[in-house]
């Protein structure tokens, strides 16, 4: 389904955990990252195939987010035409999306990258909100920013950092004291896989 100028209606997903990281997914038998998107079907609104979209590529159900804010305008990309199917060049363009920005009120084990017999990514990580762009296909760094600038406003507070500065604690101590929480330990969700990160070395689920 496309618009008058070639453009494929979809969805951008952003999902938050508590810590204000992001899901970024690593697309199947690639080394390219990105968010969870797909296309809005015939009859769809928006957050209809945000919905869907959210339980095929990432096993996760409407109960298991909360809608945090969208962007308010389509934003587009194109494709360049190595990555056109023959039969599609001429016509089709790229993609026009909306993006959602979302919490996570589940668990991580509550994600499934195998939730279908089609799966986009075959390993995943929590990864700081602002992404590694150069992780990402170039034609898509764009909007990428564009959908980050816009979301980030709508950022949750980090509620460990908050309730320490109403108490009246330094920015230090405060800092500090978040610092000395224990991170979290959790099973591997079904499909994921163990991946370094590429800044640091180090392996996050």
């Amino acid at each position: 389904m496309l618009d008058r100028d070639g453009f494929r209606p979809n969805v951008g997903i952003v999902l938050l955990n508590q810590k204000n990281q992001v899901f970024w997914g690593k697309r199947i038998r690639t080394h390219s990252w990105q968010f969870p998107q797909g296309g809005i079907d015939r009859g769809e609104t928006p957050e209809q195939a945000m919905v869907r979209e959210l339980h095929e590529e990432v096993g996760l159900l409407r109960e298991h987010i909360r809608i945090v804010a969208r962007t308010r305008d389509w934003l587009r990309y194109e494709v360049p035409d190595r990555f056109i199917r023959r039969d599609s060049r001429g016509f089709y363009k790229g993609q026009k999306q909306i993006w959602f920005l979302l919490q996570l009120v589940g668990h991580d084990w509550d994600l499934n990258l195998r939730a279908t017999n089609h799966p986009e990514f075959d390993a995943w990580r929590w990864n700081d909100y602002w992404v590694p762009l150069e992780a990402v296909v170039e034609f898509k760094r764009e909007v990428y920013v564009t959908a980050l600038t816009e979301l980030s406003r709508y950022l949750p507070r980090n509620e460990h950092r908050n309730r320490f500065l109403r108490q009246g604690l330094r920015t230090a101590e405060a800092e500090q004291m978040c610092a000395d929480i224990p991170e979290a330990r959790f099973e591997l969700p079904p499909g994921a896989t163990f991946e370094p990160d590429p800044h640091t070395g180090n392996s996050h689920a």
